[in-house]
């Protein structure tokens, strides 16, 4: 869809797209699924009207729709901020997030490891997001099995899915069916492009977007997956 019949469906939704946000379409057996990077793992969806949040946290959020749904992963500043779901929240948002966050963000509804939700047309299954190897010192991980999510979500037989905080884990590789894939890669906190490659090919996703990479090498990322079948698309997470 052109930028300009896209801003037109969105204002005859009651949403806006301000001009710094590039949106992306996805069409999907329920109509169709615009996404926009925000900043480092947070960005907007929108599909049938309804406004969904993955991990607001950093970013300028000003002159952006309220949140009909938001996601939130882990504990950490990056991914969930208060002052940030405060702006955004309207009467009736819902918010899914692990135990860990709910412990802050009380209004949220517990989502755990292995659960399923169904809001709206879309079903929310929270996966495991954890460390194997990095942490801040010798016997921790800067993210505990258990403690935070990733997310697959599913809407008009299209499946999506935001990593998370993670590394390579098995849970991962074991992904199937996924048509767009959300994939982390920084260090210390997660992993290598190259690690975060190799999880890809695993699981095969259909096209691939890296999120949360600050300060990696994403075309290295792009490189390790040439040959694959799988269509990497690269933007940018970190606007000026």
């Amino acid at each position: 869809m052109k930028p300009l019949a896209l801003s037109l469906l969105l204002a005859s939704a009651g949403l806006c797209q301000p001009d710094r946000l590039a949106f992306e379409e996805f069409p999907t057996s329920g109509g169709p699924v615009r996404f926009a990077p925000i900043e480092h793992a947070s960005l907007i969806l929108e599909a049938a009207g309804k406004v969904i949040y993955v991990d607001p946290a950093q970013g300028n959020y000003d002159g952006l729709p309220s949140a009909d749904l938001i996601l939130i992963t882990d504990i950490h500043g990056d991914h969930m901020a208060p002052a940030v779901l405060a702006k955004l929240r309207k009467p009736g948002t819902v918010i899914f997030a692990p135990e860990a966050v709910a412990k802050t963000v009380t209004t949220a509804t517990i989502i755990r490891n292995g659960e399923t939700r169904t809001w709206e047309q879309w079903s929310i299954e929270a996966v495991p997001m954890y460390n194997i190897k990095r942490g801040p010192q010798p016997g921790t991980f800067y993210h505990d099995k258990g403690r935070g999510n990733g997310y697959v979500l599913t809407y008009g037989g299209k499946r999506f899915y935001f990593s998370g905080d993670t590394e390579n884990i098995p849970e991962m590789r074991a992904l199937r069916n996924i048509d767009v894939a959300f994939v982390c890669m920084n260090l210390p906190y997660t992993m290598t492009p190259e690690e975060a490659a190799d999880a890809v090919r695993a699981f095969h996703p259909k096209v691939v977007y890296p999120y949360h990479y600050r300060g990696s090498d994403t075309k290295a990322f792009e490189k390790a997956l040439a040959g694959t079948g799988i269509e990497v698309r690269l933007r940018n997470w970190y606007p000026s």
